[in-house]
């Protein structure tokens, strides 16, 4: 007999939708939204719809596997738990009595996951082994960066705020593949007069239908930002009164964005002088404003300077203040005075960081000590990581311990020394809030794990009892985690109680604080910092641009989107399509290609062999790979990340996925 569950989406969308789960026998049988939010309102997207083919589909690993043969080849022996864990375990204490704990990295990218599986027993461990410390910069560093250094921690405008605007602009992000449930609201704006406005190198769904559309060409974000500054300071449009009252480094930013005319600035983003012309125009005289802040505009080496100037637009044309005005980035930021640190229970070690976009380099050149063992968990770097053959190549190495903890047999599995199967979200409990929708989910496990899959924190927590690191005291299960991390907060009881009843809760902020009359920056003095000093030491002279890196050899800008089919590489393995790069016609046009065609891609990192596809939809100069495909999708084993550089944007060290140049031509 069949009965329905309640559960919520913690994959990498702002959206973190409540889930009706219907279960028979332990089994997933049917997904759909439920209505304890306002934002998914009894829809999800068909990701989630269809996690019933990630949860039983062949792929699927279900025992502990050790390898058998050489890495890559496919020979594996299955063993017990206990055997897995006690050969990991005994690497782990042999490196760490002869070269040390920062001879091991743990490699994990927390987007689709809670408090309870991206962080908890596995930071607690490798903190106590004293490892190598992770830099998570593959989405978000540049503008997480931006956004605290300019507002610190203050939310921004609410999802379901945007209702009320009338300009709503889409700046590098798109919600038709990413956060659907922002669709209908655009939708329901629109219908009462509001205007769109998107900022994408591509025409998406919504920049079809956009009022303008301004095609600009990757890493040019910045100048058009800072152009839309000047214009708004020399033509009057500064709320001046505003920035007297809330902002420090006016002056600044209106000298240093002086240097972008709108000519200018329009000449280097490839876009007509006269549409960001009727952009400022718009902009000025539309209230409610809102930007909503993408992370495709990060992707580049100017990504930190470009999202502190558009978040710094709203504050310029005195757009706060108002319901559906101002901007939204990450409401990550809502005040929840709860932390998941609490429940780690151990200090951050002052052992060395590597930032995860450097994977291969690091694994082939650090030394004192050199990498020996790699943990990867919640990430599948071999689809994921720039500069992918380097990456390949050195995991492939034998002196490298490699174990894995995953769901399924993905490419970075492959190359591993040990895989250990994983629980997905619908069979282990998830602390989660929202980064979109400000909102709180305490999901239980609603059906029966695969197999002999295990959670995070079992195996965390395990390896930590074998290896003697438990503490007197320490919480050890989810409940116990769970129990730790709100006990901390003074509102935690609330919260709990919030959760328990009613199954959702709020941060104390509500739902859709108004920035700037019930939230402000949190900064020392209170104030939004327009040219923060530690901003302007880390990039260098925050807002200068750096060129295009388009040489005569690779002059193609290549892009990699989302996929509306995957969360990053996540449900890869249930793609049947094979890779097609998109390009522009006339780009297609002046190298001989046809639509269909087989085409190389390269550059001096590597090459991919793949299909093309020939389409309006991508200006002049800019092809497109999404991100997130696995290596069967292309015909020669490489994706988009194997030419991707393995350099950093001037904020947070983000990875430049949007700054690989490259050259194509069809291949006979």
């Amino acid at each position: 007999m069949s009965e329905h569950r309640h559960s919520a989406c913690p994959l990498d969308c702002p959206d973190l939708c409540g889930l009706d789960v219907t279960v028979e026998n332990g089994r997933v049988i049917e997904v759909d939204g439920d209505t304890r939010g306002p934002i998914t309102n009894g829809f999800i997207c068909g990701k989630v719809r269809k996690i019933a083919d990630h949860l039983y589909g062949d792929d699927r690993l279900k025992k502990p596997l050790v390898r058998a043969g050489a890495k890559g080849d496919g020979k594996w022996r299955e063993v017990s738990w206990d055997d897995a864990l006690g050969l990991i375990a005994d690497r782990i204490a042999t490196i760490r009595a002869k070269a040390g704990g920062e001879a091991i990295l743990p490699y994990h990218y927390g987007g689709s996951n809670g408090w309870l599986t991206e962080g908890a027993l596995a930071s607690r461990l490798f903190r106590r082994i004293g490892a190598s410390q992770l830099l998570k910069t593959f989405c978000a560093a540049a503008t997480t960066a931006a956004a605290r250094g300019l507002y610190g921690v203050m939310p921004g405008v609410a999802l379901e705020d945007y209702e009320h605007s009338k300009l709503i602009v889409l700046w590098g992000v798109n919600p038709s593949a990413t956060s659907i449930h922002l669709v209908p609201i655009i939708e329901r704006a629109r219908e009462q007069g509001a205007k769109l406005v998107v900022v994408d190198p591509r025409r998406t769904p919504l920049a079809r239908r956009a009022d303008l559309h301004l095609a600009v060409r990757p890493g040019a974000d910045l100048p058009v930002a800072l152009a839309v500054i000047h214009a708004l300071f020399a033509r009057g449009f500064a709320d001046r009164e505003f920035l007297a009252k809330h902002a420090t480094g006016v002056e600044e930013l209106a000298i240093r964005a002086a240097r972008w005319s709108i000519a200018d600035a329009a000449s280097e983003a490839g876009i007509e002088g006269r549409h960001l012309d009727k952009f400022v125009d718009l902009y000025a005289r539309s209230t409610p404003a809102t930007i909503r802040v993408g992370w495709g505009l990060e992707r580049n080496r100017n990504g930190g300077s470009a999202a502190a100037a558009i978040l710094a637009l709203p504050a310029i044309a005195g757009k706060f203040g108002v319901r559906g005005g101002g901007y939204t980035m990450s409401n990550g930021d809502a005040r929840w005075t709860v932390s998941p640190e609490t429940a780690i229970e151990e200090p951050v070690p002052s052992t060395r960081t590597v930032n995860m976009a450097e994977l291969g380099n690091a694994l082939a050149t650090l030394r004192d000590p050199r990498l020996e063992m790699l943990f990867v968990y919640n990430c599948n770097p071999v689809a994921t990581a720039p500069d992918q053959a380097t990456v390949v190549r050195e995991l492939m190495r034998d002196d490298l311990f490699v174990v894995v903890h995953e769901q399924v047999m993905t490419d970075t599995a492959r190359l591993a020394d040990v895989v250990l199967p994983s629980t997905a979200f619908l069979e282990h409990r998830e602390l989660r809030r929202g980064y979109g929708t400000m909102r709180m989910f305490d999901s239980p496990a609603v059906a029966t794990p695969v197999g002999e899959s295990r959670s995070n924190n079992q195996v965390f927590g395990a390896l930590l009892d074998k290896l003697g690191l438990v503490k007197p005291g320490d919480a050890m299960t989810d409940d116990e985690l769970v129990a730790k991390t709100f006990a901390a907060s003074p509102r935690g009881g609330e919260l709990r109680t919030e959760l328990q009843f009613r199954g959702v809760a709020f941060p104390p902020d509500g739902a859709r604080p108004l920035p700037f009359v019930e939230v402000f920056p949190d900064t020392a003095d209170g104030k939004l910092h327009l040219v923060p000093e530690e901003l302007d030491h880390e990039a260098g002279g925050l807002y200068t641009y750096r060129a295009d890196p388009a040489t005569q050899a690779y002059p193609l800008a290549l892009i990699s989107p989302a996929l509306a089919t995957q969360v990053s590489s996540m449900f890869g393995q249930l793609r049947k399509a094979p890779a097609a790069l998109e390009m522009a016609p006339t780009d297609a046009t002046a190298r001989g290609i046809d639509d269909g065609d087989r085409v190389r891609i390269w550059n001096a990192l590597g090459e991919v062999h793949c299909r093309v596809r020939i389409s309006p939809d991508v200006r002049a100069g800019v092809c497109v790979l999404p991100k997130g495909l696995w290596r069967k999708h292309t015909d020669n084993g490489f994706t988009a990340n194997a030419l991707i550089p393995p350099t950093f944007a001037d904020l947070g060290g983000q990875a430049v996925y949007n700054d690989a140049r490259v050259e194509v031509a069809k291949l006979d």
